[in-house]
């Protein structure tokens, strides 16, 4: 088995961890090799080890049969979408602060070994195929595993937004934005916003309204099969933000429609322990 090692080097300094998963696998009798989940900022103050060599993405997933992601949620969020595109499973290892997706902590790469065996199990996790529609064209598509967050510019106080479900309306609010989210973002951004916690395994639209000006505004979780939309109030003339998964801000105009549906695609996340979603929440969040 090829197995992808896939740290960020500033969680894992020195990338220490993913050389003691690297020597585990080894042991094990799996075929390894190191990729960055992304490109490195020139100036950044990192230093990798020079004795080890690292290959672009495509190269790398190139005949892989697993990705095994060293970070936090935010670097095994990146990394599971990139595998989904090669169809590759991830394991998620935690060197974050949280980490509701890692399936093990540092302390645990010695369970590592049971990959080469065949002893885990794969879960899959629904995403949001996300596209904004302008003047009746898609002028941009991106896929959630966590969420899309429509949020206030900087100089605007609130925004207006209209927010439907198959062409009904749902609600229509003023606030800072709303968060639309998968069953795994359902514990991040929507969380936070006062959204309710969702099994990740669900197949659920969850739709958590951002500091709304409105006793009414409440969240909705939606089935799956249902269709989002989401646009600026017809008199509006602010500026708002779409971000897919934390990513890089797209501005959106006043006529701009948001539009969210359950995708095709679908993350695969490699289970090693009995642990529960439950007990994660638990001990991630405290005793509720």
């Amino acid at each position: 088995m090829k197995i992808v090692l896939s740290p960020n080097p500033y969680r894992d300094k020195g990338l220490k961890a993913a050389q003691a998963a690297e020597r585990v696998l080894r042991e094990a009798g799996a075929e390894t090799c190191m990729s960055l989940p992304f490109a490195l900022e020139k100036g950044n103050g990192v230093e990798l080890p020079g004795h080890l060599n690292f290959l672009p993405n495509e190269e790398a997933f190139r005949g892989a049969g697993l990705l095994v992601c060293f970070g936090g949620d935010g670097t095994i969020l990146h990394a599971a979408k990139d595998a989904e595109s090669h169809h590759i499973p991830v394991l998620g290892v935690n060197l974050g602060s949280v980490g509701f997706m890692a399936e093990l902590e540092v302390s645990e790469l010695n369970q590592l070994s049971r990959l080469t065996e065949g002893k885990y199990t794969l879960e899959e996790r629904m995403m949001l195929d996300v596209a904004i529609r302008r003047e009746g064209k898609i002028i941009f598509r991106d896929k959630a595993l966590n969420d899309a967050v429509i949020t206030k510019g900087a100089v605007a106080r609130i925004i207006d937004l209209d927010v439907k479900s198959d062409a009904v309306l749902l609600g229509r609010f003023s606030g800072d934005g709303v968060i639309v989210s998968t069953p795994t973002g359902s514990t991040a951004y929507s969380m936070s916003a006062g959204g309710p916690i969702v099994e990740p395994t669900a197949e659920n639209i969850i739709i958590s309204p951002i500091c709304p000006h409105a006793l009414h505004a409440r969240s909705f979780v939606l089935d799956g099969r249902r269709s989002v939309s989401v646009r600026m109030g017809k008199l509006s003339r602010k500026t708002a933000y779409l971000s897919v998964d934390g990513g890089k801000a797209f501005r959106l105009g006043g006529s701009d429609q948001v539009e969210l549906r359950r995708s095709g695609s679908k993350a695969r996340l490699v289970k090693l322990t009995n642990r529960s979603f439950y007990s994660i929440v638990d001990q991630k969040l405290g005793r509720m």
